[in-house]
């Protein structure tokens, strides 16, 4: 099927595999960390603060660690960064199977993991390009990857969901530990052959200012950045706050959570292949607008659904829009991002993206905490509102916007 056809290129195949049992441990810890977080809390400003730390490195690292990813070998890189996350995974593991409940040594890993996932995200974002000889099945590979990301956000928090109400939290991290197996096998099995880029004899924070300048040439680029990056602050970071939906406002347990999870996961899933299913070359500036769209509505609708039934429907359907919109971004930059500049343009993607979604998490948690989670989400979708409306004014005056920035330089 051609939905499927990158998968018949060997070193994607092994990638897709490996992927595929590894994240569902990955989701399956996610939804450990934030269900034991509120369980042992009851905070939502907590809830948002371990968010926070898991993701902001991407933020302040995303650049360097895009220049970094430029100068070295991208593929061990990886194979590095899988076996740090793979002991992170193994310490929280330990220490929640002793019964150790601490939210400073459970937040401290949650640092560790976001400084390795700066590094890890650019790496494993930058290879796609190399795992497909054809490039013409790169935005189907990009698709299906995100397919089997948001595949496993289906089954994870499911089999999470039940782990967590029988054998408990550890359980969960032990699986994850495990998971990481599968991954690393996959990637040892690969048969790369990448192009040796000449070596930069500069520093690199002067990289760094080559990529901020490539983006200010490539205005339809950092456009796409900036709409990401205001989502992150005002839009995404709903999902931060679905246990306190779950357990709270829908008077729930643990079960209920992964309900709410899987959901999402079943949304972004279809949202996924739907993408997948795209030949290139469409148009995915109008896809970009509508998936907001859908997200925006769907978040507001969530805000005030009066029933657990129509809840999940819209996170479903939010999680479908993110999808879309995210992987859209993330086509079009990987596909008209100069190769020499590809690991920079996709660092402030993943910074704007990964890194500033922990401080809206931050922010959203503190707000919800202060003036009630339903009101707090119910903006976040009419920010996503006024975030599409910005961007589609934008795209109509672009051109008056380059004559303008050209004039001033």
């Amino acid at each position: 099927m051609s939905i499927f056809r990158s998968l018949r290129h060997y070193n994607y195949r092994l990638f897709f595999t490996g992927q595929s049992i590894s994240l569902v441990g990955t989701w399956m810890q996610r939804v450990a960390i934030s269900w034991l977080i509120y369980r042992l809390t009851g905070s939502a400003f907590l809830l948002g603060l371990v968010t926070f730390l898991s993701l902001i490195p991407s933020l302040v690292l995303a650049p360097y660690a895009g220049s970094y990813v430029d100068r070295h070998n991208k593929f061990k890189i990886l194979i590095i960064t899988q076996v740090i996350l793979m002991l992170q995974a193994g310490a929280l593991a330990l220490m929640i199977w002793f019964k150790h409940y601490d939210i400073f040594w459970i937040a401290a890993l949650s640092l560790v993991q976001g400084l390795v996932n700066a590094f890890d995200v650019t790496a494993r974002q930058s290879l796609m390009v190399n795992l497909v000889e054809d490039k013409e099945d790169l935005p189907n590979a990009i698709a299906l990857n995100s397919s089997v990301f948001n595949a496993a956000r289906l089954v994870g928090p499911a089999l999470a969901g039940v782990i967590l109400s029988t054998l408990g939290e550890d359980i969960c991290f032990i699986i994850n530990f495990v998971s990481f197996i599968a991954v690393l096998g996959c990637l040892l099995m690969m048969k790369l052959k990448l192009a040796e880029h000449k070596k930069s004899t500069e520093n690199i924070w002067v990289d760094l200012k080559k990529g901020y300048a490539y983006l200010r040439t490539s205005p339809d680029l950092a456009s796409m950045i900036l709409m990401m990056a205001a989502s992150s602050l005002l839009v995404i970071p709903f999902t931060t706050l679905l246990p306190v939906f779950a357990k709270d406002i829908f008077s729930g347990t643990a079960t209920t959570f992964g309900w709410f999870e899987s959901a999402a996961g079943f949304g972004a899933f279809f949202g996924a292949i739907y993408m997948a299913t795209l030949k290139a070359g469409q148009h995915l500036q109008k896809i970009i607008i509508i998936s907001a769209l859908l997200l925006a509505v769907s978040v507001i609708a969530l805000a005030i659904s009066p029933s657990l039934i129509l809840a999940l429907i819209c996170t479903g359907l939010a999680a479908l829009g993110l999808m879309a919109q995210t992987s859209s971004i993330n086509t079009y930059l990987q596909t008209h991002a100069d190769d020499l500049m590809r690991g920079r343009t996709l660092s402030y993607y993943i910074m704007a993206y990964q890194g500033v979604l922990p401080i809206g998490s931050l922010l959203m948690g503190y707000f919800a905490h202060q003036f009630g989670t339903q009101l707090v989400v119910a903006f976040e979708g009419v920010a996503g509102l006024l975030i599409v409306a910005a961007y589609v004014y934008y795209e109509k005056h672009k051109s008056e916007f380059r004559q303008n920035a050209v004039s001033v330089s």
